[in-house]
């Protein structure tokens, strides 16, 4: 990428996005594209066939999603379904009408089979069924991947798909009805401190193993294989390749926060996957890893929670 050339990063004041954001500008790239929901309707097609017809941007970033923890998944099935295979199929279809021949897209890792091996590699795609509790929104970003694939094949396009683990860090939400566990565990862990509460609630048996990526390595790897002039199609997983239990992880938490009572596991609410581990031999062999350490992450995240909520409340 030229730093002359027009980016578009869809979704750009998300968490994922605004990372993207960060990257770019402070690698020196001067012409980016953005529009927030109020002003473009990334569901509306019409709309964004328009958009980008004018606009015609180099390269997209789209990091445009739905996107929520267990709670949201399972209360808001049609939403995360309708709404993000609509956002993907209307700017892939849009970006290949208007001459747009790189596209960045963001997945999840949930897009993986329920019970497949692990660490989990690209190939296993598709290998078995997926977890019940997210599967709308699984199947919406598998939507999105072959979409990229077949106007790869078909047009000669250079659609790249990156499958990010569990992501947390700055502008992350902490709404405990759609938020993601780190930041859930966070926001419970300050405010039981800051009540002088001798326990909080952590939903399911807390031995579920997850993987979490720093959201400014995230956008680091996206960088990296959007500069890539060799890597024009595929899938990718982006992750650190290691894992914890949710138990430990929310004693990190703990930790990091100062807090110093103990947790209670709810295990009538849902565990979700028993494991999610990516493999990441794919980005390795190309030369990116991550480089933020899981404390270190969550160091940086509680640091922008205070400065976001000065006043210790949501």
């Amino acid at each position: 990428m030229k730093k002359s050339c027009k980016i578009y990063v869809a979704g750009h004041r998300g968490m994922v996005g605004s990372a993207i954001v960060r990257r770019l500008q402070a690698a020196g790239y001067e012409n980016l594209l953005t529009c927030s929901r109020a002003q473009l309707d990334l569901t509306n097609q019409a709309a964004v066939a328009q958009f980008l017809a004018q606009e015609k941007p180099d390269y997209i970033f789209l990091a445009a999603a739905k996107v929520g923890g267990i709670l949201a998944n399972s209360s808001y099935r049609a939403e995360f379904i309708y709404q993000n295979i609509m956002i993907e199929a209307n700017i892939i279809h849009a970006a290949w009408l208007a001459g747009v021949r790189r596209i960045l897209f963001l997945g999840s890792s949930c897009i993986y089979p329920r019970d497949c091996p692990q660490p989990i590699k690209e190939e296993y795609l598709l290998g078995s069924p997926l977890e019940p509790t997210n599967e709308p929104y699984a199947i919406a970003k598998i939507v999105g991947i072959k979409l990229c694939e077949s106007y790869n094949r078909q047009y000669g396009t250079q659609y790249v798909s990156a499958m990010p683990t569990n992501l947390y860090g700055s502008n992350d939400s902490y709404d405990l009805n759609n938020s993601h566990v780190l930041p859930a565990l966070i926001r419970k862990a300050h405010e039981a401190k800051q009540r002088e509460e001798a326990t909080y609630p952590v939903w399911g048996s807390g031995r579920p193993r997850r993987e979490f990526l720093y959201v400014d390595d995230m956008a680091d790897a996206c960088m990296f294989l959007m500069e890539r002039d060799d890597i024009r199609d595929g899938l990718f997983n982006i992750g650190t390749g290691e894992d914890s239990t949710i138990g430990d992880l929310a004693q990190t938490v703990n930790e990091v926060i100062g807090f110093k009572g103990s947790i209670v596991f709810d295990p009538t609410k849902p565990d979700g996957t028993p494991r999610k581990l990516l493999n990441v031999d794919r980005m390795r062999e190309l030369g990116w890893q991550a480089k933020t350490s899981l404390k270190e992450g969550i160091r940086k995240a509680y640091a922008d929670f205070l400065g976001r909520f000065p006043e210790g409340t949501i």
